[in-house]
């Protein structure tokens, strides 16, 4: 019973660990343009988590291609992190392209409908959506070495690896904060590099992300505003 009454403890602490609430407001940038901005809420209640991510065009851009992205994940709190139930992601202007997922973690398989068509995906132990990658840095970024977190979009998963580069000071429009930097490992020139700055102070919240597309472009995704409780 003592044992039982410790490990009880220990997920409460862990639960405990993650916020209950953050609101947070991204500025994304290319070569110092203002192309866009993020409004992203994240909700714990108990052992419930919820994230609501928009996207929507800015300055510019918007007058060429007035777009809207949504992204959603709800799912559990478990003592390694986030567990994702469901996954959403639409678009305003092409909704033949929306994709929900729904994570079936007794079966092992995503049930996916994307385009119309319906599909299963292996689900490997661990894996997180697209939205809760960055909030399952709350609980993995202190660990050493290489980070591999399998990472699906709601049609297939790949296994994403991430290195710690550096511990850095970072300004962005919210304020200063102290990071922990960190980088994805790409096996090929093909596909786009991401970097991510974690304020060590503020549960590991990223407030800078920076895309580098094989292409060429540059996206720089720098935090503008941040409540958490």
């Amino acid at each position: 019973m003592r044992l039982l009454a410790a490990a009880l403890l220990l997920v409460c602490a862990d639960a405990l660990a993650i916020p209950e609430h953050i609101r947070a407001e991204y500025e994304i940038t290319n070569l110092g343009i203002t192309i866009g901005r993020v409004h992203e809420t994240f909700d714990r209640k108990g052992e419930d988590y919820a994230i609501h991510s928009v996207t929507r065009a800015a300055g510019p851009l918007k007058l060429l291609l007035d777009e809207q992205v949504t992204l959603a994940s709800t799912g559990k709190v478990v003592p390694s992190g986030l567990k994702p139930l469901r996954f959403e992601y639409r678009r305003a202007k092409k909704p033949k392209r929306d994709v929900d997922a729904t994570f079936d973690w007794e079966q092992g398989v995503i049930h996916s409908t994307s385009g119309g068509e319906r599909s299963q995906i292996p689900l490997p132990r661990d894996t997180q959506d697209r939205i809760s990658l960055m909030y399952q840095f709350m609980k993995i970024a202190a660990r050493d070495g290489p980070m591999r977190v399998p990472m699906s979009n709601g049609r297939k998963v790949d296994l994403y690896t991430y290195r710690l580069v550096n511990e850095e000071r970072v300004v962005t429009p919210a304020g200063e904060f102290d990071t922990l930097h960190f980088e994805r490992v790409t096996e090929s020139s093909r596909e786009g590099k991401a970097e991510v700055w974690l304020a060590k102070d503020r549960h590991n919240f990223p407030v800078r992300i920076v895309f580098d597309d094989p292409k060429g472009f540059r996206l720089e995704q720098n935090l503008v505003a941040l409540q958490t409780r």
